[in-house]
């Protein structure tokens, strides 16, 4: 009885946490209405969750009452998906309309369809679970996995602006809930590709935290040559503001005594006039 009520606690918790990130995109929709535009956004990120969500649907359908709180949040998942490739496809050009319908009907009709042939007709009732399973696996594996370009990104520029904190927080929240419901209903499928997506999510947090904050070290333009004696340093500032008929000082290549030369030639002149 503790356990059927644990499950459902984080199976209600995770159908909040996941509504929440399925309207994650609608500031972006938000845009590309008021613009009229799809910019430079793309579609696959909403083609590819449609599908993971009628996928989970399909295998949750297989288990005996136990997966209706994966059925609710994944048909709630499928309607806003659906709204979000409808206003993608209305405000796109025609070049990324046709590739959005291309995908959305090789993965979403005639991929989806040939699962479920595959499992209906290939497959015993008491194996379809497991293979079902194997295939929704993989391909949450493979959504999780998504974010690993992005986090290059923030990596190589040192810059957070294209991973928000609060979805990373959300993703992993989700992820983590999930991963604690799979394991109180005892279903391996549920909880082995959330344990990646939580630890996925927790390390773009790590990497929004040390690059949110990080500062590139500053560069002093007027740091002298290793061969400037100390002494002359104050020297040189006093004597950085331009006057006519200065003498203009090239840094020379071959030598640093030439350059600690001419610089203290500069200071007497300029002290002279």
């Amino acid at each position: 009885m503790a356990l059927n009520v644990l499950a459902f606690t984080f199976g209600i918790m995770g159908n909040i946490i996941s509504f929440i990130v399925f309207l994650a995109p609608v500031p972006t929709f938000v845009r590309i209405c008021k613009k009229k535009s799809i910019e430079g956004f793309q579609s696959l990120p909403y083609v590819s969750a449609l599908f993971s969500a009628t996928l989970w649907i399909y295998y949750a359908m297989q288990k005996d009452g136990s997966g209706l709180l994966l059925i609710t949040i994944n048909a709630v998942g499928c309607f806003i998906e659906t709204i979000y490739i409808v206003l993608f496809i209305t405000y796109a050009n025609k070049k990324a309309r046709i590739s959005t319908l291309k995908v959305l009907g090789l993965l979403n009709f005639l991929g989806f369809a040939a699962i479920i042939l595959v499992c209906e007709l290939l497959t015993k009732a008491s194996n379809r679970e497991k293979v079902l399973g194997g295939i929704c696996v993989g391909f949450s594996v493979c959504v999780f996995a998504a974010p690993l370009s992005i986090m290059r990104v923030v990596i190589r520029t040192r810059s957070v602006e294209f991973m928000p904190f609060s979805l990373s927080l959300f993703l992993t929240l989700s992820a983590i809930t999930w991963l604690f419901y799979g394991l109180a209903i005892k279903d391996f499928y549920v909880a082995l590709p959330n344990i990646m997506g939580a630890f996925l999510g927790a390390v773009q947090m790590i990497l929004y935290v040390i690059y949110k904050y990080y500062k590139a070290p500053k560069t002093d333009d007027t740091e002298k040559p290793k061969t400037v004696p100390d002494h002359s340093i104050d020297m040189v500032k006093l004597a950085s503001t331009p006057v006519p008929g200065e003498l203009t000082v090239h840094p020379q290549t071959h030598g640093g005594g030439d350059l600690e030369g001419q610089m203290e030639k500069k200071v007497a002149n300029q002290f002279q006039t």
